[in-house]
């Protein structure tokens, strides 16, 4: 059975997101797969009382179903939320890593919500620069955030060459961030990089391998 969740009622109407979603599951879908009920759930990711999702597992429960989700983030992005749904004594799958274990949805769970609080403080950070160059604030917000994610993704990709094989090693953030002051690399401001900037920088890191992991299991390869 499936379960889907979106932001707000006008996505529910329209379909954005939740359109996406049902995407990702088809083409999960095996043949002789059946999807028993779909439920959805109009509700902000950030709040944990989920009524429909309740009804998805009690459905699941009863009919020795598992809960089809489309992607992880769009579930939640707390590990403690998904860590008491695993609790519950059913099979979570995700279709665009259908091969991840419990171990590994853990794990990119952690990622997410680590990238949530990252992301939510670069925007307070840009936000308050802009304001004191007198920018005019308002849907200007989501652009601003979207970008500073498009920006340190970006930047993450280019980096991981070099920060890879010293997190393999087993460096410190202070070690990481003293080969890459050495090696000329700053700060997307110019800066030299401190533990806090490459703790930010080896989240994301870990973040697109661990992507690429699950890309790469839901291949076969």
């Amino acid at each position: 059975m499936a379960y889907y969740r979106v932001s707000t009622e006008k996505q529910g109407r329209s379909g954005l997101g939740l359109a996406a979603q049902q995407s990702a599951v088809d083409r999960f879908l095996q043949s002789g797969d059946e999807v028993l009920a779909a439920f959805v759930e109009v509700q902000s990711g950030r709040v944990d009382q989920r009524q429909e999702l309740w009804k998805a597992i009690a459905f699941a429960k009863k009919h020795s179903a598992k809960l089809l989700i489309a992607k992880l983030d769009r579930f939640s992005r707390k590990v403690s939320f998904i860590a008491g749904i695993m609790e519950q004594g059913i099979e979570l799958v995700v279709a665009e890593m259908p091969h991840a274990t419990d171990f590994q949805l853990h794990i990119f769970a952690a990622l997410a919500q680590e990238e949530r609080r990252l992301i939510s403080e670069r925007t307070k950070n840009a936000l308050a620069e802009a304001r004191k160059r007198g920018v005019i604030l308002g849907r200007n917000g989501k652009k601003l955030a979207d970008r500073n994610r498009r920006e340190a993704d970006e930047r993450a990709r280019a980096l991981a060459p070099l920060v890879l094989p010293m997190i393999d090693q087993g460096m410190s953030l202070g070690q990481i961030a003293r080969n890459l002051n050495a090696s000329g690399i700053t700060t997307p401001r110019g800066n030299a990089f401190k533990a806090q900037q490459v703790k930010n920088l080896v989240v994301r890191t870990l973040k697109e391998r661990a992507l690429t992991f699950a890309s790469v299991l839901s291949s076969g390869q």
